[in-house]
């Protein structure tokens, strides 16, 4: 009954990869990867990014990587595009960044 327990646990750590971005990996990885676009201009002069997240063994998470963070901190008010910037080590420790451009 044990070695089903520790089986399903481990199987259950590493299939949770089964919903992270394509950009990542769970050795390690450091990427951009595209969130979102609108219907606002493609001639977005300004770039800003949230506060970082971060997120430690999938037991612990903090911070703002909100949309609305970032617009806060860059002064943009009409967003074109919506990136996710993150960086995981063996899914430890995790931290993130949402990095929007527009006006």
């Amino acid at each position: 009954m044990k070695k089903i327990l520790l089986l399903s646990s481990i199987t259950a750590l590493l299939t949770t990869g089964c919903a992270m971005r394509p950009t990542q990996a769970f050795v390690y990885s450091d990427a951009i990867a595209p969130a979102q676009a609108t219907n606002v201009s493609a001639s977005a002069s300004k770039t800003g990014q949230s506060d970082e997240c971060t997120n430690i063994l999938g037991l612990i998470a903090t911070g703002d990587c909100s949309i609305a963070s970032a617009k806060r901190n860059s002064g943009i008010s009409s967003v074109a595009t919506v990136d996710w910037k993150g960086t995981n080590i063996l899914g430890i420790y995790m931290t993130g960044r949402t990095v929007i451009t527009g006006k």
